[in-house]
């Protein structure tokens, strides 16, 4: 790897935090625990949560390039059936790690 050139400033990675909200059979059958441990794998921040209308609703915090693969890695998750993802860009969390939220639903 090639360092910068002198006088220089390195690069820092641009972090972008998106909303996603994904539909389909994505409750009751772990999709958060594998929305979580996606985003643990790829070094993504943020959360997941159920909603009461039956999506789950997602804040990624991440680079860019990280974010698409951690979206399209979505699908994979088993048991469940992504029919519809919506990303919205939003204002960061500030977490430093990536939780599930249990709110009840």
């Amino acid at each position: 790897m090639e360092d910068a050139a002198p006088g220089t400033p390195a690069e820092d990675p641009v972090v972008k935090t998106v909303e996603i909200l994904v539909s389909g059979r994505v409750q009751r059958v772990g999709f958060r625990a594998c929305v979580r441990k996606l985003a643990i794998s790829l070094t993504v921040n943020g959360l997941v949560t159920n909603l009461p209308d039956g999506r789950v609703r997602i804040v990624a915090s991440g680079e860019e390039i990280i974010l698409e693969k951690f979206i399209s890695s979505l699908y994979g998750c088993p048991r469940a059936v992504v029919r519809d993802v919506v990303i919205t860009p939003c204002e960061p969390v500030g977490s430093t790690t990536f939780t599930i939220e249990r709110n009840g639903v």
